[in-house]
C-alpha cells in the first residue's frame, strides 16, 4: 500500500514539474527535425507541411483581428478563416467577415495574405498606371485602393496582404468599411 501512495506521489511530482509542452507548431517542427536527421525524408516533410499549415492558420486567425466591428446600424457574422496548404496557389491564409444593415445590404471584407500568387499581382496593384486599369484609384487612410464601378474596394498592404471590400452595399459603405479596417495593425503581422 505504501508503494502505491508512493507511486502515485512521484507520478504527480513528475507531472507538476515537467514544463509546459511546447506549441503544436513547435512541436511539428521539431519532429521534422529529428526526422530529417534521422534521414526519414518523407516524415520530415510531413512535419514540417504540418508546421506550416500551422503557421498559415495562426496568420489567418491574425487576419481576423483586424477586421472592424459592425459600423452603426449594421451587424456582423463571426470572422471566418480558412488555410489553404502550399499545395494549391502557393498556399493562402485568409480572414472574412460579412456585414449586413437592416435594409439587406451586405458588406464582405477579406484579407488574404501567405500567397506566392498574391505577390505576382501586387506589383500591378501598386503601379497606378496599371491599377487605374481596374478602376478608378482611391485613398484609404495612407493606402492606394482601386474602387471598380460596384464600388468594391482592392487595396495591398504592405506588399503582404489582398484586401477585398465588396457586397451588396452602397458605394461609401464599402468605403467606410474599408476605412474601419486596423491597416496598421495588419502591417506587423
Amino acid at each position: 500500500m505504501m508503494r502505491s501512495y508512493l507511486s502515485a506521489g512521484l507520478l504527480f511530482v513528475a507531472v507538476a514539474t515537467t514544463p509546459a509542452r511546447a506549441d503544436d507548431i513547435v512541436d511539428a517542427i521539431e519532429q521534422g527535425r529529428k526526422a530529417y536527421q534521422s534521414g526519414d525524408m518523407t516524415a520530415a516533410k510531413q512535419s514540417l507541411d504540418l508546421a506550416s499549415q500551422l503557421i498559415a492558420q495562426k496568420n489567418a486567425e491574425g487576419y481576423a483581428t483586424v477586421l472592424p466591428e459592425p459600423l452603426s446600424g449594421w451587424k456582423a457574422d463571426k470572422a471566418q478563416t480558412s488555410a489553404v496548404g502550399a499545395a494549391v496557389f502557393g498556399g493562402v491564409s485568409a480572414a472574412t467577415r460579412t456585414y449586413t444593415n437592416a435594409k439587406g445590404d451586405t458588406v464582405e471584407i477579406s484579407i488574404s495574405g501567405d500567397s506566392a500568387l498574391l505577390m505576382q499581382f501586387a506589383p500591378m496593384l501598386n503601379n497606378p498606371a496599371m491599377a487605374g486599369a481596374l478602376g478608378k484609384l482611391i485613398r484609404i487612410g495612407n493606402q492606394r485602393a482601386v474602387q471598380n464601378p460596384d464600388g468594391d474596394v482592392m487595396m495591398i498592404v504592405a506588399n503582404k496582404f489582398l484586401i477585398n471590400v465588396q457586397g451588396t452595399a452602397d458605394s461609401a459603405s464599402k468605403v467606410a468599411y474599408a476605412q474601419a479596417i486596423d491597416i496598421a495593425k495588419l502591417s506587423k503581422l
